[in-house]
């Protein structure tokens, strides 16, 4: 359904640090940009960049951006990543009743305060 998704930055290091880790747990592999650092997929890529308006970055309030993951052990080591690269948790790795076949996911904030998740199917189902 989506070409790309593009996030925010006003560190462009810090943010690479932080994605780098995190989404090379999901098997995707950074590609440095001057503005910033693309993860290219056949499915949908990320970019996390400088706004291109030349305006500082702000958090979308209530927008999170969720990531697929293979499995449980996919979910925890992607939040142990995040957390070990300057990101803060905004919810432990667990099963959420309330999603849709009660995943197992967990929530993070990156570097510049962007609200991210990973979910993989329920290991108890």
């Amino acid at each position: 359904m989506f070409t790309h998704t593009f996030l925010g930055t006003n560190d462009i290091e810090k943010s690479r640090k932080f994605y780098s880790a995190v989404m090379q747990t999901l098997g995707h592999n950074a590609v440095e940009l001057p503005h910033g650092t693309l993860f290219p997929s056949p499915n949908g890529s990320l970019i996390v960049a400088k706004p291109s308006n030349g305006e500082a970055h702000t958090v979308s309030n209530g927008y999170t951006l969720g990531f697929k993951a293979a499995d449980s052990s996919v979910v925890d080591a992607w939040h142990a990543a995040g957390l070990a690269n300057g990101g803060t948790c905004e919810g432990q790795p667990g099963v959420r009743e309330n999603s849709p076949g009660k995943q197992y996911g967990a929530y993070l904030r990156d570097p510049d305060g962007n609200k991210i998740c990973a979910f993989a199917p329920n290991p108890n189902a």
